[in-house]
C-alpha cells in the first residue's frame, strides 16, 4: 500500500523515481480504509533529504499511512526554505487536539550542546510529553533518541573524544522480539555522533529494555512500555552517500575528522561507499509500524492511553 503524501512534496519526485508508491491527498481520500497516522517531528537542517529517507522506509509496507509533518516553531532554519516549512510543515500549537497513531523524532546536528540550552528544547520538551499522551508509539533517532532519553527517564549524554562515524556491527539481545523479525544474528548500523549514552545509566532504570548493542559504537536500541517508546542512537535511515557527504563536509571545515569506519572500501575515501544497511533499515521500520503500531494501537485514536512514567 502506498504512503499519503501532500502533491507538491518534494520528497515525491524522488520516491516515484524508485518506483515507491505514492498517493496523493485527493485519490487517498476516496480510500475506503483508516489510514496510519504518522506524524515526523523533523529537526534535521537538511529537511528534504531526511523527508525522503524516512517516507522511503514508511513506504515499504502494506499499510497506507498518512504523514504529518512537524517542525519546532520556535527555532529559526537557515538550511529550509521558510515557503517550504509553510507549506508542508505544521507546529505543536496546530496538533494539539490530534492523536497519531505514531511519531518519528530524528536526530538534529546539537549534541555537543547541553540539552537545556538548545534554542528549541522547551519546544521539543513540550512535544515529547504531548507524545505520552497523544500517540501510542514514538520512535527517537539518534540525537532525539538520547533528548528522549534524558526528558523522560534522566539519561545523560557523554562527549566522546572523537565523531563516532561509520557502519557498525550490532548484536540484538532478544531473539524473538518482533521489532527485529527477519534480522539477522548481527547487523549493520550507521552511526554520526560526538556524545553517548552509557549501558551503566540505562540499566539503572529497570522500565527501560536494552534490545541492541555494538562493541564499538555502544548502546543502539531501546525500548520502554512494551515499545510505546523506541530509541535508536544510530541512523538506519541513512542514504548511502550521507556519511560521505558529511565527510567531506567537516573535511572543508578544517576539523580533525576520521574516515568514517567500515564504511568506504579498503577505508579508502576516494572510492564509493556501499550500503550494507538498507535490508535492516526496510525491516526495522516495517517491523515498527506493523508489530508496535498497527497492531497495537486502538481503531479509534481517542482510546490512546497516556504512558504512565515511573
Amino acid at each position: 500500500m502506498p504512503i499519503n503524501i501532500p502533491d507538491a512534496l518534494p520528497a515525491r519526485e524522488h520516491l516515484e523515481q524508485e518506483n515507491i508508491f505514492v498517493m496523493t491527498e485527493e485519490r487517498a481520500a476516496h480510500q475506503d480504509i483508516r489510514p496510519l497516522k504518522i506524524a515526523i517531528v523533523n529537526l534535521m537542517p537538511t529537511k528534504v533529504a531526511t523527508e525522503t529517507q524516512l517516507l522511503r522506509l514508511l513506504s515499504n509496507s502494506p499499510l497506507q499511512v498518512d504523514i504529518d509533518l512537524v517542525h519546532t516553531a520556535s527555532h529559526e532554519s537557515r538550511n529550509t526554505d521558510p515557503e517550504h516549512l509553510d507549506r508542508f510543515y505544521t507546529s505543536l500549537e496546530k496538533i494539539r487536539t490530534t492523536r497519531y497513531d505514531g511519531m518519528i523524532i530524528t536526530g538534529a546536528p546539537v549534541e555537543t550542546i547541553p540539552f537545556e540550552d538548545v534554542d528549541y528544547w522547551t519546544e521539543l520538551a513540550a512535544i515529547m510529553d504531548y507524545s505520552l499522551r497523544n500517540v501510542y508509539s514514538t520512535l527517537h533517532i539518534c540525537w532525539g533518541a538520547q533528548a528522549g532519553l534524558y526528558h523522560h527517564f534522566g539519561v545523560p549524554k557523554y562527549p566522546l573524544e572523537r565523531k563516532l562515524s561509520g557502519v557498525y556491527e550490532h548484536r540484538r539481545h532478544d531473539d524473538h522480539l518482533p521489532l527485529f523479525r527477519g534480522f539477522d544474528e548481527r547487523f549493520p548500523v550507521p552511526h554520526s555522533r560526538y556524545t553517548e549514552i552509557r549501558l551503566e545509566d540505562v540499566r539503572a532504570r529497570p522500565d527501560l529494555d536494552v534490545l541492541a548493542t555494538s562493541e564499538e559504537a555502544g548502546v543502539c536500541i531501546l525500548a520502554a512500555f512494551e515499545g510505546r517508546q523506541v530509541f535508536i542512537t544510530g541512523h538506519l535511515e541513512y542514504d548511502v552517500e550521507t556519511l560521505a557527504l558529511e565527510y567531506r563536509r567537516d573535511v572543508s571545515r578544517g576539523l580533525d575528522i576520521a574516515v568514517p569506519a567500515h564504511y568506504f572500501p579498503n577505508d579508502d575515501p576516494t572510492l564509493p561507499p556501499v550500503a550494507t544497511w538498507r535490508a535492516h533499515a526496510h525491516l526495522l521500520f516495517a517491523n515498527w509500524l506493523n508489530y508496535y503500531v498497527y497492531q497495537a494501537t486502538p481503531f479509534d485514536l481517542a482510546e490512546i492511553e497516556e504512558i504512565r512514567k515511573g
